[in-house]
């Protein structure tokens, strides 16, 4: 009888072990996964260098921020769908997604995507003509 206590008392305390470092390692994992989207939520980089290449995105009326998240990844603008989603809904341009047809190249950064499909681009670039004549 003090075998099988003794052999219980040890599988017990194994599988505690066990169930104590999966904890650990996903607590680890969700952690280190966690700070690397929310860092690349305010810094994501262009996924090209200059001079990149250029692609014509269709935005419809009824297209969501998820779907043109998605969109931009299928063509390729942006690394991570979702991530842009994130980083529209964070920005200041959450709402202001017009629909359009919109040049847009591997070189620009999710924000310089956000200024153009937003149409902001067009006035900063008309308010410089007018200063420069």
């Amino acid at each position: 009888m003090d075998i099988n206590k003794a052999l219980f008392k040890f599988i017990k305390i194994g599988f505690t072990i066990m169930i104590i470092l999966f904890v650990l390692l996903a607590t680890v994992y969700l952690s280190r996964t966690g700070y690397d989207y929310g860092y690349r939520l305010f810094t994501e980089t262009a996924v090209d260098e200059a001079p990149g290449t250029d692609i014509l995105v269709q935005i419809k009326q009824e297209t969501s921020n998820w779907q043109v998240g998605k969109l931009l990844e299928q063509k390729g603008l942006v690394r991570d769908g979702k991530l842009f989603y994130l980083q529209l809904k964070t920005s200041a341009y959450s709402k202001s997604i017009k629909p359009g047809v919109y040049t847009l190249n591997t070189s620009m950064t999710p924000k310089e995507m956000m200024i153009v499909m937003s149409g902001q681009e067009t006035q900063t670039e008309a308010t410089e003509e007018e200063t420069t004549s």
